[in-house]
C-alpha cells in the first residue's frame, strides 16, 4: 500500500516537473499551429515583418458588432480570428468591435461621422426563409497609431456578385487589407513618384482618387518636362531623384530631348508606368446630335522608344463583344426620356486570365478605346497582364465611331483568330537605350546605352486611370461608372502595378492568397430546412434518448438479480 502511494506521488511529481519545463520552454519559443487545409490563419512573412514595426500601442476599431446578417457574421468572425493572430505576434496591437447603431439617440451622429471619414454603409436585403428585411452594415475598421489614422475596408466590392460572394471575396483579401493599413501608418514614406506633365497629360482632378490613394504610401510630386528645352541635363538629374515616373495619357508630341531624359531615367533604373492612347477619340464627343465622332491616330513620337524596349502600340481600337454597359436614350414617353442599357464594344471589360500577382484575384477592369499591343523579341521578358476576350478584334483608324454600333449583330465567326489582344504588358530585364548608336538629342557626358535590371508597365489606354466627376465636379471613386452604377477594379489593378514596380511585391502576394471558402447553397438549405433540422437537432437527441434507455435497462437488469 505504501509502495503504491510512493509510485503515485512519484508520477505526480514527474508530471508537474514536465509541465513546468514545457511552460518555461514555451516562454522562450513561440509557435502557433494552423491545422486548416489552406493555412488560412498562417500569416505571411510580409505581414509578420509589418507587425514587428509596431513598437507602441496600435488600436483597431471594427464597426461590425451587434445583430448582423449571417454572411456578415462570418466576415466578423474571420476578422476577429485574423486580428487575434496579429495580436498573438505583437501584444501592442489591440482591437475592439463596436456597434455604431447600438444607441438610437447617437446612431445618426455616428453614421454622419463615419460618412465624413469616407466609410459608407452597405444596405442589404436579408432573406430569412422567404421573409425579407433591410439591414445596414458598416464593414469598416479604423487603425490608429502615433496620431495617424487609416480606414480599413473589410468588404470588397465585386461587380455583379451576391452579398455572400462579396463576403467570400472579402475574406480572401482580409489579411491584405489589415496588413496594408498597418504598413501605411507604421512605415515612413521612402520612395518617390513623379507624375509627368508638359505633354498634355490628363488633368489632376481626373486622377485625383488615384493620387490620393498612392499618397498614403509614397511621396508624389508633379514633374514638368518643359524645363528640358532649356536645361536637359538638369532635368534628368532632377528626375533621377524619383523612383517611379507615371505618364498618364499624353496628348502632345514628345521632343527628342524629352525622350532622351525619360530614356536615361529608365536606363539608370527608374521605373515607369505608361498609360498611352495611340488613337485620339473621347467618349464625351459621342454625345451629340449625330451620336458619332472621328477616331484618328495620335502621333506622340514614342514609337521608336517602345520598339527598342520590346513592344509596339498600334493605332487601332479594340472592339470586344465582352464590353461594358452603356445607357442610351431610346425615345420619349410623355415628358420623360426613356433609357435602355446596351453593350458598348469599344469599352472592353477585362477579367484577368494571368496568374501574375499584379492581376490575380482581381475582378473586371474597364477600358475605353484601348489599343492593341504587339510584343517583340529583344531579350526582355514580357508578361501580358490584361488582354481582350476571344471575341474581339482590331478596328483600324481613322474611322467613324457611332453609337449605332450597339445594334450591330455579330456571331463567333466574325472573331476567328482575332481575339485575346494584349492591352497591358509588364516588361522586365536590362533595357537598351532608344538612342543607342544614334545622335543624341543633347550632349550627355554620362550617357548609358545599356541599363540595369529594370521593370516597366505599358497600358494602351489612358482612361483606365481616370475618375469621373459628380454634378458638383468632385471626383468619384476610381473605377466607378456613374452612368451604369458599376464599380470596376481599375483602382486595385493600378495600385498593384505601382506596388510591384516599387518592389512592394510582398503586399501583392498577400492579396493573391488563395483560400478554400465553399459557398452555402441557400436555395438548397431552404428546400431541405425541416430535414436539416431533424438531422442536426432531432437525430442527436434521439440517439441520446435511445442510449439512455438502453443503459437504464441494462443497469436495472444487472442489479435486479
Amino acid at each position: 500500500m505504501i509502495a503504491a502511494k510512493k509510485r503515485n506521488l512519484k508520477s505526480v511529481v514527474i508530471t508537474i516537473a514536465i509541465l513546468l519545463v514545457l511552460n518555461i520552454v514555451g516562454n522562450y519559443f513561440f509557435h502557433r499551429f494552423d491545422l486548416t487545409k489552406d493555412k488560412r490563419y498562417t500569416l505571411s512573412q510580409t505581414s509578420l515583418n509589418i507587425i514587428k514595426e509596431v513598437k507602441e500601442p496600435l488600436s483597431i476599431k471594427i464597426y461590425m458588432e451587434g445583430d448582423l446578417p449571417a454572411e456578415f457574421k462570418r466576415l466578423q468572425q474571420e476578422t476577429k480570428e485574423l486580428l487575434e493572430e496579429f495580436q498573438a505576434y505583437n501584444s501592442n496591437i489591440v482591437f475592439e468591435f463596436v456597434n455604431p447603431l447600438e444607441n438610437e439617440d447617437e446612431s445618426m451622429n455616428n453614421i454622419k461621422a463615419l460618412y465624413m471619414k469616407g466609410m459608407t454603409p452597405v444596405n442589404i436585403t436579408v432573406d430569412d426563409k422567404g421573409k425579407q428585411s433591410q439591414a445596414m452594415v458598416f464593414p469598416w475598421a479604423i487603425a490608429v497609431y502615433h496620431n495617424k489614422e487609416v480606414n480599413i475596408p473589410l468588404l470588397k466590392n465585386i461587380m455583379g456578385a451576391s452579398t455572400t460572394e462579396k463576403v467570400i471575396g472579402s475574406v480572401q483579401h482580409l489579411e491584405y487589407s489589415i496588413a496594408d493599413a498597418l504598413n501605411k501608418i507604421t512605415k515612413e514614406k521612402q520612395k518617390k513618384i513623379a507624375v509627368i506633365k508638359g505633354n498634355g497629360e490628363i488633368q489632376d482632378v481626373l486622377i485625383a482618387k488615384f493620387l490620393l490613394q498612392i499618397r498614403e504610401s509614397y511621396h508624389i510630386g508633379p514633374f514638368t518636362l518643359d524645363s528640358v528645352a532649356k536645361n536637359p541635363v538638369g532635368s534628368l538629374e532632377a528626375l533621377q531623384k524619383y523612383d517611379l515616373a507615371i505618364i498618364a495619357k499624353p496628348t502632345e508630341t514628345f521632343s527628342d530631348s524629352e525622350k532622351q531624359v525619360l530614356d536615361q531615367f529608365i536606363i539608370n533604373g527608374g521605373k515607369t508606368m505608361w498609360l498611352v492612347d495611340q488613337v485620339a477619340v473621347e467618349m464625351d464627343s459621342l454625345y451629340n446630335d449625330a451620336g458619332a465622332t472621328l477616331a484618328f491616330p495620335r502621333d506622340l513620337n514614342l514609337n521608336d522608344m517602345f520598339f527598342k524596349y520590346g513592344i509596339r502600340i498600334n493605332p487601332d481600337i479594340v472592339k470586344d463583344e465582352q464590353g461594358s454597359p452603356i445607357k442610351l436614350a431610346t425615345g420619349e414617353q410623355g415628358s420623360a426620356t426613356q433609357y435602355q442599357t446596351f453593350n458598348w464594344k469599344f469599352a472592353p471589360l477585362v477579367y484577368p486570365a494571368s496568374k501574375h500577382p499584379i492581376v490575380k484575384n482581381l475582378g473586371g477592369i474597364k477600358f475605353d478605346f484601348a489599343n492593341p499591343i504587339d510584343t517583340l523579341k529583344n531579350g526582355i521578358k514580357k508578361t501580358v497582364l490584361l488582354q481582350s476576350s476571344q471575341y474581339s478584334k482590331k478596328t483600324g483608324t481613322p474611322t467613324e465611331v457611332n453609337l449605332n454600333i450597339v445594334a450591330e449583330e455579330t456571331s463567333p465567326n466574325h472573331y476567328i483568330n482575332t481575339g485575346n489582344i494584349p492591352m497591358a504588358v509588364l516588361l522586365e530585364g536590362k533595357f537598351h537605350s532608344a538612342f543607342e548608336n544614334r545622335v543624341l538629342a543633347f550632349k550627355q557626358n554620362d550617357f548609358e546605352s545599356t541599363g540595369k535590371s529594370n521593370k516597366m508597365i505599358v497600358i494602351s489606354d489612358g482612361d483606365i486611370i481616370k475618375n469621373q466627376l459628380d454634378k458638383n465636379f468632385a471626383p468619384v471613386e476610381l473605377g466607378f461608372d456613374q452612368r451604369s452604377g458599376n464599380l470596376y477594379d481599375n483602382k486595385d489593378f493600378l495600385l498593384n502595378c505601382v506596388n510591384y514596380l516599387l518592389d512592394d511585391s510582398g503586399l501583392i502576394n498577400i492579396r493573391s492568397k488563395d483560400l478554400d471558402l465553399p459557398l452555402l447553397d441557400k436555395e438548397k438549405v431552404f428546400e431541405n430546412y425541416t430535414q436539416t433540422q431533424v438531422i442536426t437537432i432531432g437525430l442527436p437527441i434521439l440517439i441520446l434518448t435511445l442510449f439512455g434507455a438502453v443503459f437504464s435497462f441494462l443497469r436495472k437488469r444487472k442489479y435486479s438479480r
